[in-house]
């Protein structure tokens, strides 16, 4: 009974350590276990970011430092330039033909968080948000994300077409670079092919390079009550999946991979991801850098040879930006499925994902998909479950002779202990029995509440009458009322600790917990009340049986 009462005390001290921890990060104030982001605001230039925002190849400075001096002179692009809006079904993109950037897209089939009557934005750069997509060349005063580009005349929107083309051109230093945009119909997948064009006397030997530019502030909207990831990756197959960090980068002493032929280069915020995706086989250097205050960069420089006068090589890039759907992400790229990131516990989080999404195609509404895998993980476990009440109910039946022990050894904690273990012995318990099959489940249920919060397929899911979002909080907080009250009801199907200030701290663990759950998407506290009426339901069930049992 007293690993029991160190192991409850253990987990209420960890609960009450992170609820203090997010009302701190709720206030605004710094986590104890999570970095904090500056939240001062880059102040892009009007050409885009500001300085030494050009990256350099790895012979005149290292891929992953800060800034060196530009391949072109700094300064902002001259004025006549103008915005040109592509407009698919799924997408609203502008790109400027400064630079020929991808300046601002707009996701049109998800709303916003903050404002549910707007969509999502992700490209972007206004007072609050910088978020750029950029390419060009280095190796020599030739066209880059600063040059001005001419625009081809051609179809701005879909239409009743599937693919929309949108051509930039620009010449500088005898080299004449065009990028061709192609977007396609229900795809988030741009593509940009680079054609360099060397119009001059003499070989070059150009470097292409793909860099996604962000703050390090935190999207709009983003729950303090948990914590999800926003910064850069980068993926190669021999380094695999990295996750980088702002301030690390901030300070210069971010490490990840810095040359591959494969892979891809991210920023990821919570359910959205933009990657460039170079081809395959094709040899790169990876770099990360601050280009601002509080603006950062990610890319790939990818040599394009020698290239003679009058010829021309091309190189194809990817860029996808949108949702972090699963079955999409494994089909534009080896790994980009990773940046929906489960965290150590994938292996157990892919296959109840993959479950989910199974019930959800006989379903059809991911709320009753919530209710349904509960039910089944809960069948899964029900040996477990069933071994552990059991024990549970008969220490609640010995728990007055337990209190007899402790009031008749008051006074000497060695006796105390013998009297208990025979009491144990008599009894046929095992003080543990309660906890060891709850403590095997637990990775399971931590992979189900990462799953559920890192799906972007709850986001603006309906579930039924007041309910529709389920990666919102409930908005008239009915689950996490009805999840205190559950959690209420298990406290006193438990035995009762006989230490009365044991007793008092699982009177309260309900309240604690609740206050947390008024916070957390309405999907994730579903999926709890529906564990804990199981867990009740099975739990009173086995206990009656024994009362039964014990009386015959």
């Amino acid at each position: 009974m007293d690993i029991q009462r160190t192991v409850l005390w253990v987990v209420f001290s960890l609960s009450l350590l992170i609820l203090w921890d997010n009302w701190m990060r709720y206030t605004g104030k710094p986590s104890m276990f999570f970095p904090t982001p500056t939240t001062q605001q880059a102040k892009p230039a009007a050409g885009g970011a500001a300085r030494s925002d050009v990256p350099q190849a790895s012979t005149a400075a290292p891929a992953n430092s800060a800034a060196t001096a530009n391949a072109v002179p700094a300064g902002t692009a001259p004025a006549q330039s103008e915005r040109i809006t592509i407009t698919t079904d799924v997408v609203k993109a502008d790109i400027d033909t400064a630079g020929g950037e991808l300046k601002r897209l707009e996701l049109l089939k998800h709303k916003d968080t903050v404002d549910p009557k707007k969509n999502v934005v992700l490209f972007d750069v206004s007072p609050t948000r910088t978020y750029l997509g950029q390419s060009g060349l280095i190796g020599g005063p030739f066209p880059n994300h600063k040059s001005i580009f001419v625009a081809k005349p051609g179809p701005r929107s879909l239409d009743g077409g599937n693919q929309i083309q949108l051509v930039l051109e620009s010449e500088q230093g005898g080299v004449k670079l065009t990028k061709t945009y192609t977007f396609r119909r229900g795809d988030y997948t741009i593509d940009i092919k680079h054609a360099v064009t060397n119009v001059g006397s003499a070989p070059i030997t150009p470097s292409l390079y793909v860099q996604l530019v962000r703050d390090g502030s935190k999207p709009e909207g983003e729950s303090r009550f948990y914590s999800t990831f926003t910064g850069p990756a980068v993926y190669t197959e021999a380094e695999h999946f990295q996750k980088l960090d702002f301030d690390k980068i901030e300070k210069g002493k971010e490490t990840h991979a810095t040359k591959a032929d494969n892979g891809w280069v991210a920023l990821i915020q919570h359910y959205f991801v933009s990657a460039f995706v170079p081809p395959e086989n094709a040899p790169r250097e990876i770099f990360t850098k601050k280009v601002d205050t509080n603006l950062y960069a990610v890319g790939s420089i990818l040599p394009m040879g020698t290239i003679a006068p009058g010829a021309t090589a091309v190189m194809d890039t990817r860029l996808y930006s949108g949702p972090q759907e699963s079955a999409v992400l494994e089909k534009v790229a080896p790994g980009l499925d990773l940046v929906k990131d489960y965290g150590w516990l994938t292996i157990v989080a892919k296959p109840i994902f993959w479950l989910m999404t199974q019930i959800h195609k006989v379903l059809g509404n991911w709320g009753w998909t919530i209710i349904v895998l509960t039910i089944l993980i809960k069948l899964a476990f029900f040996p477990l479950s069933a071994a552990s009440y059991r024990s549970m109910a008969k220490m609640k039946q010995v728990t007055p002779k337990m209190t007899s022990i402790r009031e008749r050894f008051k006074g000497d904690q060695q006796k105390m202990n013998q009297a208990m273990m025979e009491l144990y012995k008599t009894e046929k318990i095992n003080p543990l029995g309660g906890c060891l099959p709850i403590v095997v489940q637990i990775p399971v249920f931590i992979a189900l509440y990462w799953v559920l919060l890192a799906s972007v397929e709850m986001r603006n899911a309906p579930w039924l009458g007041w309910i529709h979002d389920l990666a919102s909080p409930d908005p008239f907080y009915i689950l996490p009322v009805l999840m205190a009250v559950s959690m209420f009801v298990q406290t006193k199907l438990n035995p009762t600790p006989p230490d009365p200030m044991q007793a008092k701290v699982m009177m309260f663990m309900p309240i604690v917990f609740s206050v947390m759950f008024f916070f957390f998407p309405a999907g994730l506290v579903l999926y709890w009340v529906v564990n804990n009426l199981l867990s009740i339901t099975q739990q009173w069930v086995i206990t009656k049986k024994m009362e039964v049992g014990k009386t015959a």
